[in-house]
């Protein structure tokens, strides 16, 4: 059967606003991508730990019922898909098993995919992408990688 996005909140979120990566960001930001996907690869087994948007992820998925998924949280990254395993897994071993879509760019801007995904809310923790989103109509948000 084909998802459909009818009657449902679509939450497009960002790895890094849903887990915490900035220890392996670092590396990325130091340009140094093939060495950041190497950690990750190393690190596929390991769960990352949650991000700053985490609890909120949790209270919109407590809207579900088994019967009727009202609200469904979608990974929209500019990780590469080898990193993309390891997100999956993370939310898996956070009880998040019901994260089960995402689109993960290697580096190419995310925000073009709102649409595919059936997006309405679009949070990351890259400024630049919100401001694209929301100059796309998109409505959309940045999540700070550290509590304040």
């Amino acid at each position: 059967m084909a998802v459909t996005m009818d009657d449902k909140l679509v939450v497009a979120i960002s790895s890094r606003a849903l887990f915490n990566f900035e220890e392996e960001n670092q590396l990325f930001d130091q340009g140094n991508a093939q060495a950041y996907m190497r950690l990750q690869l190393e690190r596929i087994d390991v769960p990352a730990p949650p991000g700053v948007a985490f609890s909120l992820v949790k209270k919109l998925l407590a809207f579900n019922d088994p019967g009727q998924q009202r609200v469904e949280v979608v990974v929209l990254s500019r990780n590469d898909p080898a990193s993309g395993m390891r997100v999956f897994r993370s939310a898996r071993a956070h009880g998040l098993a019901s994260v089960q879509r995402g689109v993960f760019t290697q580096g190419a801007a995310p925000f073009r995919y709102l649409r595919p995904l059936g997006a309405h809310l679009f949070l990351s923790a890259n400024g630049a992408d919100v401001s694209e989103a929301l100059a796309m109509g998109y409505p959309a948000a940045r999540v700070a990688t550290q509590s304040v």
